[in-house]
Formats: C-alpha cells, sequence, structure tokens
C-alpha cells in the first residue's frame, strides 16, 4: 500500500537529519576524545558532578559561545552562498585558535572522519578535506546542515548539544559519575543551550575569539600523561 506524507511530516526530515548529524553512532570517533578533562579529572580540578558541571558549562559560556558559534554561522552562510574564500578563511581561523596540538589533532581527525563520511553519503564537495589542508569538524558538520536543509539555528544547538554530551559521558566514565548524575548535568546544560546559541549568533566579527588557559593548559599536558583512556 502506498503511503502519501502530508506537510507536516515533511517537515520533520530537518530534525531527523539533525539527529542523525548528533547521534553517538556518527562513526567519526567522538568518544575517544575528552578535550583536556582527562587531565583536570587527575589532577582534582575536576572530582565531581558539580566540578564536572563548572568545567563543562564553563567552556561553553566562555568558549564555544565566543569562537565556535559565531564561526558557525559565517561557515553555514558561506556554504549557504557558495563563498569558498570565506569558507576557507573561517575554517582556518578557527584551527588557528586552538590551544594545543592535540586539539588541533582532534579537530582534524574529526572533521576528516565527517568529511570522509558525508563524500559517501553523496556530498562529493567535501572531497576537498580529505586530503591538507583538512577541515574542521565545524566545517563539514555546518556544511551537512546546509545540504540537508537544517535551520542555522537548529544546527547550532544540535552542536551544543553533541558536544555536550559528549563531555558528560567523559566525565561519567573519568570521575565516575554514575548514569543518573550524568543525566542531571545534561538537564542544566539543556537550560543554557539556547541563550549560549544566541549570544553566539549575535556577535560581530571582532568579538570572536576567547582564553580558556584550563583548557589549553589541561590538553597540552595530557600528551604526556603517564595513563590515558582519552587520546586528547
Amino acid at each position: 500500500m502506498n503511503i502519501k506524507f502530508t506537510v507536516p511530516f515533511s517537515k520533520s526530515f530537518g530534525l531527523l537529519k539533525l539527529l542523525r548529524l548528533t547521534s553517538p553512532s556518527l562513526p567519526i570517533g567522538s568518544f575517544s576524545y575528552s578535550q583536556g578533562l582527562e587531565y583536570a579529572v587527575s589532577k582534582g580540578w575536576v572530582k565531581d558532578s558539580s566540578t564536572a558541571l563548572d568545567w563543562i558549562q564553563g567552556l561553553m559560556k566562555n568558549s564555544l559561545l565566543h569562537l565556535e558559534i559565531p564561526i558557525f554561522k559565517r561557515v553555514y552562510k558561506a556554504f549557504e552562498e557558495n563563498e569558498e574564500e570565506s569558507t576557507q578563511y573561517w575554517n582556518a581561523y578557527l584551527m588557528a585558535s586552538r590551544d594545543s596540538y592535540e586539539l588541533q589533532e582532534e579537530d582534524r581527525q574529526q572533521g576528516k572522519a565527517l568529511a570522509r563520511l558525508l563524500v559517501e553519503l553523496g556530498l562529493k564537495e567535501k572531497e576537498v578535506y580529505l586530503c591538507q589542508p583538512y577541515g574542521c569538524f565545524l566545517t563539514s558538520f555546518s556544511l551537512a546542515a546546509v545540504r540537508w536543509e537544517i535551520s542555522l539555528e537548529d544546527s547550532v544547538n544540535g552542536f551544543l548539544w553533541m558536544w555536550a554530551e559528549n563531555q558528560v559521558l567523559s566525565a561519567t566514565k573519568l570521575i565516575p559519575l554514575g548514569q543518573t548524575e550524568g543525566q542531571k548535568i545534561l538537564s542544566e546544560l539543556i537550560e543554557i543551550i539556547p541563550h549560549i546559541s544566541e549570544k553566539g549568533l549575535a556577535l560581530d566579527d571582532e568579538e570572536i575569539g576567547y582564553t580558556a588557559f584550563g583548557l589549553g593548559m589541561a590538553s597540552a599536558l595530557h600528551e604526556t600523561q603517564y595513563t590515558r583512556l582519552f587520546r586528547s
């Protein structure tokens, strides 16, 4: 029997594609990275659910809000308008803003993994990012959002959620935390994600940038940490 879909059902496609893009099952290796959290735990900077929330929330408010989110908007718009020069500029800007070799490698590896996946899924324009200079993960994510017709606001919220969830999953393994404690942290983060998104999208070019000394130190010192569960 043939089923005819109505307009409301067709509007759900964007949400479903966003869920796919932010799914933990996406084969990009995000589970391998803690973004310095492993070192922070080893030194006692993060030791329980309260300090884990402070660490993750602090990075969202002071790092992602001022760097990733405004750049996401610019890369998204550049892909919409096929402005390759602008895309390359903001991709290079984001990579240059990484505080350590580990953070740069994480961005390159995940960006390349997502680019490879998107090529396999039919977005052949991502082939250019399979060789140097590699695209950042955010660059590949934003291209998929544009081509899959996911709105900018939904894409940014999904990007923030994916990042937050990965950090919480890392914290539950490292501290360790119970699954319920992890969900309580996520409940707190859900409350601020729309505000982070709104403020980040409103920033002007001259307002882009951040300083997160703790993240930079943790990710750099993690390179020589004696025992590690994560690649960064």
